[in-house]
């Protein structure tokens, strides 16, 4: 990156940005993490205990989870929970992506975006708060279809994980589409063609020639929407029931209403190494690397 920005804005420039992009990974994101880190290993204690014998590193903070069988199960629920998600949002945005960037003309796929995009100008609290109006017991969804004669009665669509689901998907949408349609974009047309002119079908030209070309851009939306639906606060808590809880909740809960910095750092720690995880495992079964990804 240091080459390509002295090649084409020389090196004081090239210096000033690196340096600045240093500083923003160093203090903004490494060294709180690295704090996160050392609270999760240390007990909590009482001001007048800080720096005395009883502040020392230890796993218990780690042993609660474990020992915990109802937060151990939100957190394996949360992992299932955003793998669906992630699966629920590609299968969504696959053909989107498809469309805009080799079916619809320049003018339908502005268009397109123009709409994808325009309600994101709206702040995700606001937004998730309209899904909460739309899938009410009384709302406008069911309003219309039993208007239509589809359903008998209304669907309590918040009684379970469909109204998180649908917020998540909604919400991280343009995370899955963008990198999609920056890969598939870029794959030659004249090799659709001549699939097709050989005979295949659409799902075999999807499986065997768009599918593996667009495996960067697969990788990447899954790793976003993924860390996304992990970490994501607002909407389980304005869509979910509360036998639908999130893993971020119940570290939202020991930080700010339970005021243990350190449990809640653990609970943290440990949402970083799934999402960590998840970004490998991902990269490895797509066949992909950093590099790749950063494309």
């Amino acid at each position: 990156m240091f080459r390509q920005l002295k090649a084409r804005f020389g090196s004081a420039i090239a210096m000033a940005v690196v340096g600045v992009l240093g500083v923003w990974l160093i203090a903004m994101v490494t060294l709180p993490q690295l704090q996160m880190i050392d609270y999760s290993f240390r007990p909590s204690l009482l001001p007048a205990e800080i720096g005395g014998p009883k502040d020392h590193w230890t796993l218990d903070n780690y042993v609660t989870l474990f020992n915990n069988e109802i937060h151990l199960a939100i957190f394996f629920k949360t992992l299932w929970s955003s793998v669906l998600v992630t699966l629920l949002t590609l299968c969504v945005s696959y053909p989107l992506a498809y469309f805009l960037a080799k079916v619809a003309s320049p003018g339908q796929a502005a268009l397109c975006l123009l709409l994808l995009v325009i309600p994101f100008w709206v702040n995700e609290i606001l937004r998730t708060f309209a899904w909460f109006i739309l899938l009410a017991y009384s709302g406008p969804l069911n309003e219309l279809l039993l208007s239509m004669g589809l359903i008998e009665r209304p669907i309590r669509y918040m009684s379970g994980d469909a109204g998180v689901l649908i917020g998540m998907v909604y919400a991280y949408i343009l995370f899955m589409v963008f990198p999609l349609y920056n890969a598939i974009e870029s794959l030659d047309g004249n090799q659709i063609r001549a699939a097709r002119d050989l005979g295949a079908g659409s799902l075999r030209t999807h499986w065997r020639i768009v599918i593996p070309h667009a495996k960067p851009g697969i990788a990447t939306g899954c790793i976003m929407t993924f860390m996304l639906a992990a970490g994501s606060y607002a909407v389980p808590a304005l869509l979910g029931s509360p036998g639908s809880r999130w893993f971020t909740q119940i570290i939202y809960n020991w930080f700010f209403a339970g005021g243990d910095w350190n449990q809640g750092a653990a609970y943290a720690f440990m949402l970083l190494v799934l999402c960590i995880g998840f970004m490998s495992l991902v990269m490895r079964l797509f066949k992909v690397g950093l590099a790749d990804i950063a494309k």
